[in-house]
């Protein structure tokens, strides 16, 4: 069903105030526009794209949940986290990332996202890396988004060690593998 512009931009800035997470090309099929109309709409209403509106809510919604290390140093964006448990970062590898050679992405940006996904997802104040078990799969290429995704797999209450796994993917090529050994207060190592 078509409807005029005003009541589509109302139901528009409803959708996407219940899932800031949802594509302008999902939004079209739903109110069965064009992409382009969608893009307009939303810049008639002031809505960021999509790749603001993440980044908008993760730094709300993670902001207090990051406990080891401000929001901000965390390398990629935060995308969902529960701590102790598991976490999910994007990072969008650009010219600055890359060797100017080959448009390769250098080590340790991929290192630096999933390491610092691992300290991320500890809950507690103080974690640092003990040690880090890493392999890298894949080249990664400039303008690759690579996806982080880290799950706690141990924790070790006596010595106050826990173990995190790392994998990253670029759409569903897996391209790094890392397995941290981080250190916490033995006092915070919940069970």
């Amino acid at each position: 069903m078509r409807r005029n512009k005003k009541e589509r931009q109302l139901l528009l800035a409803e959708t996407i105030k219940e899932n800031p997470f949802i594509t302008d090309e999902e939004l079209a099929e739903k109110f069965t526009v064009s992409v382009q109309t969608i893009r307009l709409d939303r810049l008639e209403l002031s809505i960021p794209e999509l790749r603001e509106r993440i980044k908008h809510v993760a730094e709300n919604r993670f902001d207090d949940e990051v406990r080891s290390l401000p929001i901000e140093e965390v390398i990629g964006e935060i995308i969902d986290i529960e701590l102790d448990k598991t976490a999910i970062s994007l990072f969008d590898v650009k010219r600055e990332h890359v060797f100017q050679r080959n448009n390769i992405a250098r080590g340790h940006h991929l290192f630096a996202q999933a390491n610092s996904l691992a300290v991320a997802v500890i809950d507690d104040e103080l974690a640092l890396t003990a040690k880090a078990n890493i392999q890298f799969t894949r080249a990664v290429k400039e303008g690759e988004r690579v996806v982080a995704k880290a799950k706690v797999v141990h924790i070790d209450h006596d010595t106050g060690r826990t173990a995190v796994e790392v994998n990253c993917y670029v759409n569903t090529e897996h391209v790094f593998k890392g397995e941290f050994d981080m250190f916490r207060s033995k006092n915070n190592a919940k069970g």
